[in-house]
């Protein structure tokens, strides 16, 4: 059986990430001729081109995009193995990186942080937020949080508890346009859309009936802070859960309709990258963020 050429794969990886056979071998502390070696080796081994290749630009060819998605999760899982087992005779140290909703992050990640930092003096922990749907593999993520029902992927992913969602507008809105008594009306008002919870709005009323409206209207963005001006204005209706909603509910600002026809809850997930290895860093965080976000 003839072995697969991993330092090669290493290296398709690390080219493919950089667009740069320079940065690349820069990156891996290899000559430039080592990994223009290696690529034409892997090149050869798959009998087709991975590169498009021009004096001021290197390209993934149409077969090369795939495959570096597969290269960079064999170099992942590789670093893991090495970095499991030294993890496994000491105490966690190094740095992990988390990403999370931007609002959800702010709200409920960062101030879970001071607590598990405290608690594991040695490790890091690099928070990027963002609405914006994550590569875990191709962007270097160890793990991420991610508020949203999860297509079929090769991520491995936790569900670990329901976020609930609540449909909301100002009363200067319900005195304009009436208020709604049943989702079924819901097509004939101006719907704001928050594109994180992706698809048709579902609700579940009395007697477990099931209702799905598609959302049409004046906005539409993948934040839902930046629904809230439009929202709070009366520029219609909003489907948002509780932690981007803050405290307009509370103080009149916004008011919950068709109480009796709630959004069907949208699941809070922790991904991570496919491979089972992972280092102890790894495993701490995601242990603490299984515990502390279950509720």
């Amino acid at each position: 059986m003839r072995l697969p050429d991993l330092e090669a794969w290493a290296i398709f990886a690390t080219v493919a990430e950089h667009r740069s056979f320079t940065g690349a071998a820069e990156t891996l502390g290899l000559s430039k001729a080592t990994v223009s070696k290696a690529i034409a080796r892997l090149e050869s081994d798959l009998g087709q081109s991975l590169f498009h290749r021009t004096s001021r630009r290197l390209a993934l060819t149409e077969a090369g995009r795939p495959l570096a998605e597969r290269a960079a999760m064999i170099l992942a899982s590789a670093h893991a193995a090495e970095e499991a087992a030294r993890d496994a005779a000491r105490t966690p140290v190094g740095r992990v990186r988390l990403a999370a909703p931007m609002t959800f992050g702010v709200s409920n990640v960062a101030p879970l942080l001071a607590d598990f930092l405290s608690a594991h003096p040695g490790i890091e922990v690099e928070l990027h937020l963002s609405d914006a749907r994550v590569d875990i593999v191709a962007e270097g993520f160890d793990v991420a949080l991610r508020i949203a029902e999860l297509p079929d992927s090769s991520l491995r992913a936790r569900r670990l508890c329901s976020i609930q969602s609540y449909l909301v507008a100002a009363p200067a809105y319900l005195q304009r346009r009436g208020t709604p008594s049943h989702p079924g009306q819901l097509g004939e008002h101006e719907l704001l859309g928050y594109t994180n919870l992706s698809g048709p709005w579902r609700f579940r009323g009395p007697g477990g009936a099931e209702v799905s409206v598609k959302a049409q209207g004046p906005l539409a963005a993948n934040s839902g802070e930046a629904l809230i001006p439009a929202l709070v204005a009366g520029l219609g209706i909003a489907r948002l859960p509780a932690f981007i909603l803050g405290d307009t509910m509370e103080t009149g600002q916004v008011v919950e309709i068709l109480p009796d026809w709630r959004p069907a809850p949208v699941g809070l997930h922790l991904l991570t990258p496919p491979s089972p290895l992972r280092p102890a860093r790894v495993e701490a965080l995601i242990a603490f963020l299984g515990e502390r976000l279950r509720d």
